[in-house]
């Protein structure tokens, strides 16, 4: 039988400590900095985290953690050296404190001082670590997409739900104004009766990863490319998958992955209500894009141009009476001056995390779920994998959001996950 593990929350257990020591020993006076005196947050109130994976858009993510009052990052954890030692020391700058440098997740995750986890790996691990996570006790930040397959959503879903920890899927514009208000419009009604949500991922298409180069694999203490591959198919060392994103491309949708329809999608999904669930019909692309229909009527429209004038990443939700767009400008582009109602709605442009971020650690504290929680990446993230077997096939499928298979057709069923290496378990 596993060993139960009995968590006390952090005040609890500082107040008691302070307690017990003020009866065994002379009375001690505390640094400033643990009562939170001038801006200090105490120990009590911080949030420890460790980083997985962190490089590229990772190290983006972290520097927005650690500007947050409330964060302190005490390990890192890679399967690279030269990343372990930069990320080590960044966050060593910032702390002042010896941050533990890992190249074995499970070590990090054994910890048992750590709350929760930033995960910016490469694509190929994201859901797998963010379960492991889970069922570690960790709530976990990470980047999307979110998962490879339809099979790999309902895990990640299942996986929090279980253990009742907070999950953020990387999905930043649902925390950005103008996009929140573009979504009020079309949920609220003021556009009349939804009929059309337009996503944008930026191309449509399929892709895989090589197959390796065959070159001389290194220590695995510099690179441990069996743990890089994870659940992967094993392939011969190739330097250049090290930073390609790895497995973005096995079979998504957005520019032969999934990198802009599981932001655009998302905001699709979240003006039409359809955070618990997916559409029921998808249809391959036919002039240039490829299009779904909800249980409600609403049809989804994925794009395959190039960007429109309000920057990357542009929606536009179309209603009976109205319509809006909303792009990465920051602006918004409407029907009607009238549907305003006098608001002025902040341009951020840029799409920054910051806000993201910290919904996710408000929740952490106050155990409430997070605006791209885990329920909320597995349906759109099913929307965009279900559109991309449509694609793939190249015919109309139906999908039962219900049962989460599609109706009548063996083939796009078994595209609905893969095949994963031992040791790994979803």
């Amino acid at each position: 039988m596993p060993e139960r593990v009995v968590r006390i929350p952090r005040r609890r257990f500082l107040a008691t400590s302070i307690k017990a020591g003020a009866l065994l020993a002379a009375p001690t006076v505390l640094p400033g900095f643990v009562l939170g005196k001038e801006g200090a947050v105490p120990p009590s109130e911080q949030i420890v985290m460790g980083g997985l994976g962190i490089g590229g858009r990772g190290s983006y993510d972290l520097g927005c953690f650690m500007q947050e009052p409330d964060v302190r990052f005490v390990a890192c954890c890679d399967v690279r050296a030269d990343r372990r030692t930069a990320v080590k020391r960044a966050i060593d700058a910032k702390y002042g404190k010896d941050c533990a440098a890992y190249r074995d997740f499970r070590e990090l995750l054994a910890r048992r001082d750590i709350d929760a986890v930033l995960i910016t790996t490469g694509s190929n691990w994201h859901a797998l670590l963010s379960i492991y996570a889970a069922k570690a006790g960790k709530d976990a930040y990470c980047e999307k997409p979110c998962s490879k397959t339809i099979v790999e959503s309902l895990a990640l879903a299942d996986a929090f739900r279980r253990a009742a920890r907070v999950f953020q899927g990387g999905m930043q514009r649902r925390n950005l104004p103008h996009f929140e208000f573009a979504a009020e419009l079309a949920r609220q009604g003021k556009l009349g009766k939804l009929q059309t949500v337009y996503a944008h991922p930026g191309g449509l298409g399929t892709g895989t990863s090589g197959f390796g180069t065959g070159q001389p694999e290194p220590s695995k203490e510099q690179v441990d490319w069996d743990l890089f591959l994870g659940s992967a198919p094993w392939r011969p060392f190739d330097p250049g998958l090290l930073n390609s994103g790895f497995e973005k491309g096995g079979g998504m949708v957005g520019g032969g992955c999934l990198e802009w329809g599981s932001h655009c999608i998302d905001m699709c999904q979240w003006a039409n209500h359809a955070d618990d669930t997916a559409p029921i019909e998808y249809f391959p692309i036919e002039n240039g894009v490829a299009t779904a229909r909800y249980e409600n009527g609403v049809k989804l429209v994925a794009r395959n141009e190039g960007w429109l004038p309000l920057g990357s990443c542009p929606v536009r939700y179309e209603g009976d009476t109205g319509w809006v767009e909303a792009g990465d400008s920051g602006k918004l582009v409407l029907s009607s001056p009238a549907l305003l109602a006098g608001r002025q709605v902040a341009e951020i442009g840029g799409y920054p995390a910051t806000f993201h971020i910290r919904d996710f650690l408000n929740c952490v504290k106050s155990r409430s779920q997070p605006r791209a929680n885990a329920q909320v990446a597995c349906q759109t993230h099913i929307a965009c994998h279900a559109m991309n077997i449509a694609v793939f096939l190249n015919r109309k499928l139906s999908y039962d959001p219900r049962k989460n298979e599609f109706i009548g057709d063996d083939e796009a069923n078994r595209l609905r996950g893969e095949a994963i290496r031992d040791p790994w378990r979803l």
